[in-house]
């Protein structure tokens, strides 16, 4: 197929050009707060699956969904767990049409049970090639069953936007009784790709009151290739209703943003909300993940919240960034400040999802890094995300995600450091129950030992008293 020309150069259009550019893992053990065998997922979870939603119904089921790199059908897939996504048996619930306005490319799909019917919100445009393709709306299917999996689906129809340009990128939830539709749209006389709305619902494709414009790119981080604010996902937390949402261009740059709002407050109220001043979630190299972004939040099977999101584990691209196949379905932990703000960290790389670990007896401490050199201080959530990697014969080494080459060693006098990777006996451990759903790390070398917090960080100690404990976070 010939591709010339990106979704994002159609919706710029005459009016605008692109902007100047800016500047390991094995398998893991068990790693829940409490011995369980629901098994860790590991990244990237599907591999070319971008715009990545997972929902959790309540039948126990998580769904994953995603934009498929043909852009032609709209696929779903179900798990007990959220590792069992991973080899789930995909199905085709659609496929696009051969003439009209849904023949061309499938963009963004989600996921909703609105009224008690499944509906899954998509993006098309025609088919046909030249600038015509990108002409792209947003359209829904609906299922005839309850079974999302085994019934029919069909088309329910087209959203009616406020204005016939340029949309994408729906999503759907429901706050304090009321269901609300959030999307990108680009508005006339607004001379971006696209900016965020929200409006109630009325039905599945219907607004029942006159949309609000929630955000503009104008921004730095939000401008890079292209002017977007796109892909809005909504999760609420501690008082707070929390909107992230997608910026700049699909490569290296893509980036998330965050708006937030008192939970009571007025949701059509735009200047009740509140937007960060820098991006939430970038490129990070140090984890090999570039261009993190399209999210949606869902949560693991002990209700702890879960980023999803689709990243590049290399940065170089030939050609339209969208037309490269390698953007990955990827989950991390989402945690929360003192403030009960979202803290994202970084995109934490290819392997198992990695764990946090507070002491038991010094609560608030946790098991951190800086660089090489342990340390008890508070730092920044990546450096306190470690991978338990299998290292065979029952036992595991720890891998901080900022250096994965690298793992915990505890060197003859008692000393833990970050270390390159070797076959040294004091880089194994054997992780064992400690009462209470917490942990402790055995030295494989001295069984009498285990990792144990300290006042200038971690040392190998004698391991039966509570400063060996550790508890996952």
């Amino acid at each position: 197929m010939n591709l010339p020309l990106s979704r994002r150069a159609f919706a710029a259009g005459a009016a605008m050009l692109p902007m100047a550019c800016t500047s390991a893992g094995k398998g893991a053990l068990g790693s829940s707060a409490a011995p369980s065998a629901t098994p860790v997922p590991v990244n990237p979870l599907v591999r070319q699956r971008a715009d990545a939603q997972v929902f959790r119904h309540h039948d126990g089921n998580y769904y994953l969904t995603g934009s498929v790199p043909e852009y032609d059908r709209l696929v779903l897939r179900r798990s007990k767990t959220v590792a069992g996504l991973a080899t789930a048996e995909e199905r085709v619930l659609w496929r696009h049409e051969k003439t009209g306005p849904m023949s061309g490319f499938l963009w963004a799909p989600e996921l909703h049970l609105i009224d008690n019917r499944w509906v899954m919100y998509f993006a098309a445009g025609p088919s046909g090639g030249g600038e015509d393709v990108f002409r792209i709306r947003t359209f829904a299917v609906v299922c005839d069953g309850p079974d999302p999996m085994t019934g029919n689906w069909s088309v329910l129809g087209e959203f009616k936007a406020p204005w016939d340009s340029f949309n994408l990128d729906s999503t759907s939830f429901i706050h304090r009784g009321v269901r609300y539709f959030s999307w990108a749209q680009r508005e006339p006389g607004i001379e971006t790709n696209s900016n965020l709305y929200i409006a109630p619902m009325k039905d599945a494709l219907t607004l029942s009151a006159a949309p609000t414009r929630l955000s503009v790119p104008t921004l730095d981080w939000e401008i890079r290739g292209y002017k977007v604010n796109e892909a809005p996902a909504v999760i609420e937390h501690a008082g707070k209703l929390f909107m992230t949402y997608s910026a700049s261009a699909t490569d290296a740059r893509y980036c998330l943003g965050l708006l937030s709002i008192d939970a009571e407050a007025n949701l059509m109220d735009a200047k009740a909300w509140t937007k960060s001043p820098e991006p939430v979630f970038v490129t990070c190299r140090e984890t090999s993940v570039y261009g993190p972004g399209h999210n949606s939040f869902t949560e693991d099977e002990q209700g702890r919240p879960l980023l999803v999101y689709h990243g590049r584990d290399y940065e170089a691209i030939q050609g339209d960034p969208l037309f490269n196949p390698d953007r990955h379905t990827r989950v991390q932990r989402l945690y929360f400040d003192d403030k009960g703000m979202p803290d994202f960290g970084v995109p934490v790389g290819n392997g198992a999802m990695p764990d946090r670990f507070v002491s038991v007896a010094r609560p608030g401490t946790y098991m951190a890094h800086e660089g090489t050199r342990m340390t008890s201080a508070r730092v920044a959530l990546p450096q306190t995300q470690f991978r338990v990697e299998d290292a065979g014969e029952g036992t595991v080494t720890l891998s901080p995600i900022l250096l994965s080459d690298h793992c915990l060693t505890a060197s003859d006098d008692g000393g833990v450091a970050v270390a390159p990777r070797s076959a040294a006996p004091g880089q194994k451990f054997r992780r064992v129950a400690a009462g209470g759903g917490a942990v402790r790390f055995v030295s494989a070398s001295d069984p009498a030992k285990a990792l144990t917090v300290a006042p200038d960080g971690l040392r190998l100690a004698p391991g039966q008293d509570a400063a060996s404990a550790w508890k996952v976070d």
